[in-house]
């Protein structure tokens, strides 16, 4: 299994900033295999059915045309991606970083299409889970292409994983979205940084953090694939107040 270490600079960044870059993760044979089971689960559809595969804001039920076409679960129809070494490395770095035991709570694919593929909002992904519990989880977000600011690379604002949930609403007002954005986003703007990553390298997150990717510009697409790892959460003392859990949303986007 390749090896990734996490430098003493990186551990810095993950606990101080909440985010750090490692532009070499996955190996040439893993991002081919990620690339080719991508384009055939979304060009097939698949998962649609079971509600594995929509529009993420909700702009369209043709996903052919979605803005942000989503497919959770992916190794359920593609379990060559769970075979991968590429899982037990990222496992491996997500226990490195917090310091102990962690399990898969969660994986998915999300694509922006070439040319109109729409911007993930701000947000956090904790906004989505239960209001009664504290999580302690990584996301480990895998560029498929090269991720930049043009096509709507991973953006952060630092040290915003030391925040508790904000309150958030459905993407653009739309009810009938399956992603969330935080209230008042315009506020986080100015202290964005935007993490570009070559194809095959990674941005990992801590829980709570709040980022954002931008619209795809360009006429290429831009897939990503993405594996949280998290330990035990804890019950709160006090539940959130979260009303916009009232209708259904699925987590952890990017």
């Amino acid at each position: 299994m390749k090896n990734i270490a996490i430098t003493d600079q990186q551990r810095r960044s993950f606990d101080e900033d909440g985010f750090v870059r490692i532009e070499e993760f996955a190996t040439t044979e893993e991002l081919q295999i990620f690339s080719s089971e991508c384009k055939r689960l979304l060009t097939e559809q698949i998962g649609a059915d079971e509600g594995n595969q929509f529009d993420l804001a909700g702009a369209s039920t043709d996903l052919a045309h979605a803005t942000l076409p989503q497919i959770m679960k992916p190794s359920q129809y593609a379990p060559v991606l769970a075979d991968l070494d590429y899982r037990k490395r990222a496992q491996a770095i997500a226990e490195e970083l917090l310091c102990g035991q962690v399990e898969l709570t969660n994986e998915h694919m999300i694509i922006k299409p070439a040319g109109h593929g729409g911007e993930t909002p701000w947000h956090q992904d904790q906004a989505y889970h239960s209001p009664a519990l504290v999580y302690r989880n990584v996301n480990v977000w895998l560029a498929l292409e090269e991720a930049t600011p043009e096509n709507g690379c991973m953006q952060y604002v630092p040290g915003s994983h030391k925040l508790d949930v904000l309150p958030h609403h459905p993407i653009g007002g739309n009810p009938d979205a399956h992603g969330l954005e935080v209230d008042e986003p315009e506020q986080f703007v100015s202290r964005a940084v935007a993490c570009p990553v070559p194809a095959g390298g990674v941005v990992i997150h801590r829980s709570y953090m709040l980022h954002y990717a931008g619209p795809n510009r360009t006429d290429q697409p831009r897939p990503a694939y993405v594996l949280v790892f998290g330990c035990q959460p804890q019950t709160r003392d006090m539940p959130l107040e979260s009303p916009w859990l009232s209708t259904h949303h699925d987590g952890s986007k990017g």
